[in-house]
């Protein structure tokens, strides 16, 4: 299937839609809708309007470009009609109608954004911040100048992987292989160093084979085509190193893309990425499957602290739970609480966009005073844009929540 021809009939996502009773739930757990009326709702531009499009005829009301992909509707439907998968390919096929701007091709290029800035970190780090560039590129590209922007760690997490020395009881309860993401390896270093030290503390041996990026972005601004070879691309690379032992991320977005997106949105249904989607954990969820098994290290330090917590979307998604939260509260004196809000507004690359800040900003709000009235200094989320999103508008240390454990351990 090529990009300019998208037929939900043989996506199999209009199986689905007879199912919409019109109840107007999905309508009330929008968080743009609620914030907006440039976006009448996931209902109105999803199932009710995919009634009248044919499998030839695949223009929309260009009031679905400001659906952020989130997959609240997704998650609150009673009836299980995959609203937000119907809404994705529809706003995709407008794209694809009208052509994908130049800005959206750029920002999906999350691997070679990394790999540019990483060599000049303190000078693409002092360039992010600086007003007078940001303008030009707002007015050039169209990424908002108050977008947050990922900082380049100015090494990689591979390069400090191949230098480690891994800890003495590695290997003793098996192997993982860790999947870092395009931020695991250039933005969110630190992270990946503290996940993998925190499974070789656990006693396995961590594989890393080399791996490029997993097309999220690509997938959620309309390339599907490409997304499609970086997923089967990335299959392949997780799978050269062991066929048996489970893949770990702390990128719950790139984890989703895996889990969820490749398979309920690209309809990609071949054996590799279903074996690759099995064998996938998020970090969270598994260490504290440990835990229920009596496997998991509980020697931990206390801290008295209490935790401002959001869930990205990916996560939810994946319909896993909340794990982070079960596990950050077997650390002796850490409260957490759980902002209860939908999404934080970035949605990957939706909050960049210059016509889609306000409307980011205005979803992330709740979100934002969270965290300042709970704990301002300091914030867990699992995912990374979502990190640079509130970090930028809060102020406060939003961490991954390995970063606590990592600190509980005396790593």
């Amino acid at each position: 299937m090529t990009e300019s021809a998208i037929d939900l009939e043989s996506l199999s996502l209009r199986a689905s839609l007879d199912a919409c009773v019109k109840c107007t739930i999905c309508e009330t757990q929008c968080p743009v809708a609620r914030v907006t009326p440039l976006f009448p709702g996931p209902k109105f531009v999803g199932p009710q309007a995919e009634r009248f499009r044919g499998a030839s005829d695949t223009s929309v009301d260009h009031s679905i470009d400001y659906c952020s992909s989130c997959g609240t509707c997704t998650l609150a439907c009673p009836q299980g009609v995959k609203v937000a998968e119907i809404n994705h390919h529809a706003r995709t096929a407008m794209k694809q109608q009208q052509g994908i701007p130049l800005r959206d091709k750029l920002i999906s290029r999350t691997t070679l954004m990394g790999a540019a800035m990483t060599p000049v970190a303190p000078i693409a780090n002092w360039a992010l911040e600086q007003k007078p560039i940001r303008t030009v590129v707002e007015k050039v590209i169209g990424i908002h100048r108050d977008a947050p922007m990922p900082k380049a760690d100015g090494h990689t997490f591979s390069g400090w992987f191949k230098k480690h020395t891994p800890a003495p009881q590695s290997g003793t309860k098996g192997q993982v292989i860790f999947f870092h993401g395009c931020a695991g390896q250039y933005f969110e270093v630190q992270t990946s160093i503290h996940s993998v030290e925190i499974l070789e503390h656990l006693g396995y041996e961590v594989l890393v084979p080399k791996q490029g990026c997993c097309g999220l972005a690509l997938q959620s601004n309309g390339l599907y085509d490409d997304a499609r070879k970086y997923v089967s691309r990335l299959t392949e690379q997780l799978r050269s190193v062991s066929r048996d032992a489970p893949i770990v991320t702390a990128s719950g977005s790139c984890g989703g893309m895996l889990r969820h997106e490749a398979r309920e949105i690209l309809e990609m249904e071949d054996p590799e990425l279903k074996d690759v989607s099995n064998r996938t954990w998020d970090i969270c969820e598994f260490l504290l499957d440990l835990h229920r098994k009596g496997e998991l290290d509980e020697e931990l330090e206390r801290f008295d602290v209490t935790i401002p917590y959001h869930q990205p979307c990916q996560l939810k998604s994946t319909g896993i739970g909340m794990p982070a939260i079960h596990l950050l509260e077997l650390i002796p004196g850490v409260k957490v609480v759980e902002s209860g809000q939908p999404c934080c507004g970035i949605a990957g690359t939706y909050g960049l966009k210059k016509e889609k800040y306000d409307i980011a900003q205005a979803v992330g709000e709740p979100v934002f005073d969270f965290i300042k009235d709970v704990n301002p200094e300091l914030a867990a989320c699992d995912t990374e844009t979502c990190r640079w999103q509130l970090r930028t508008a809060t102020g406060a240390n939003v961490v991954h929540p390995i970063w606590l454990l990592h600190k509980a351990y005396g790593l």
